[in-house]
């Protein structure tokens, strides 16, 4: 397995201007990932930071194997779900721009006036879709175990089967991602076992439960707990578990850290990309 880096992990710092994307790529270099995953989330003028973060993995050797869009398909208009294909569209386009192999996606959540069953017909239809086409550009997709209707483990590999079946092509894969299992009460390890057979990325993260005083930012589970990120191994996810599921499933691909904590990410990182390490040489 090869132990890369989410931008997303330093959004706080890009978010007070600290950072940009060629930055980013410049940080993950010496933080010692060996690879970055770019979002579409944080291009401002897509020519120019491409052109940008182009040079930035020539200059420090870093490829850019995993490129993300956001996209949502639990929408109850055809044109609104219609733009929400036009963003894998155009990450299947960057990833080709960056070499990268594969495209990190979302399905979508119910919400006011959509039933369960509708969005997840309208997620399926739209990922059958994408994935069409990611096969024939030689793409792999991944869908990221976020939100209610794709947040369980066996939530994740029904859609992924569903749209596999309708969409004729297996483009489509998992991201699992190990601390958002915890927000809908499933073990991270256990819901790793139902995917990694068919997982193209990892989003490598880290949850600790939040104090009962806690009265900042934090993220709620199904049940109402609450969960604060964690640098890699300092949290209650059960890691080493998890690398073993995968590792078992013959999983040899991308762990890209994904870090979600107060602690400034120019110090969690670095010490997250470590003992991510550790994790791999243990397993």
């Amino acid at each position: 397995m090869h132990i890369g880096v989410s931008m997303y992990s330093y959004a706080q710092s890009i978010q007070k201007g600290q950072l940009d994307i060629p930055g980013f790529i410049y940080e993950a270099k010496k933080s010692g990932a060996e690879g970055v995953e770019l979002l579409e989330y944080f291009y401002r003028d897509i020519d120019r930071d491409r052109e940008a973060a182009l040079k930035a993995l020539a200059e420090t050797g870093l490829p850019c194997p995993i490129f993300s869009v956001g996209n949502n398909f639990a929408k109850t208009d055809p044109e609104e779900r219609q733009k929400q294909l036009q963003r894998i569209v155009f990450g299947i386009d960057e990833a080709l721009k960056y070499g990268a192999s594969v495209v990190r996606v979302f399905a979508g959540d119910v919400a006011e006036g959509i039933t369960f069953d509708q969005a997840r017909t309208w997620i399926v239809e739209g990922l059958s879709e994408a994935s069409k086409l990611a096969h024939l550009k030689g793409l792999k997709l991944a869908l990221e175990n976020h939100g209610t209707l794709a947040g369980r483990g066996d939530q994740v590999r029904g859609i992924i089967d569903d749209v596999r079946s309708l969409s004729g092509v297996d483009a489509l894969g998992a991201n699992p991602d190990t601390g958002n299992f915890l927000l809908v009460n499933q073990p991270s390890h256990e819901a790793i076992r139902q995917v990694a057979p068919i997982a193209n990325m990892v989003h490598f993260k880290d949850f600790k439960k939040a104090p009962a005083d806690h009265e900042g930012w934090s993220y709620t589970a199904l049940d109402g707990q609450k969960f604060l990120g964690t640098a890699i191994g300092e949290g209650m996810v059960d890691l080493g578990q998890c690398i073993k599921e995968l590792k078992d499933a013959g999983f040899d691909g991308w762990l890209s850290v994904e870090y979600e904590g107060a602690e400034d990410p120019f110090t969690a990182i670095p010490r997250s990309i470590v003992n991510a390490r550790k994790y791999l040489s243990n397993a």
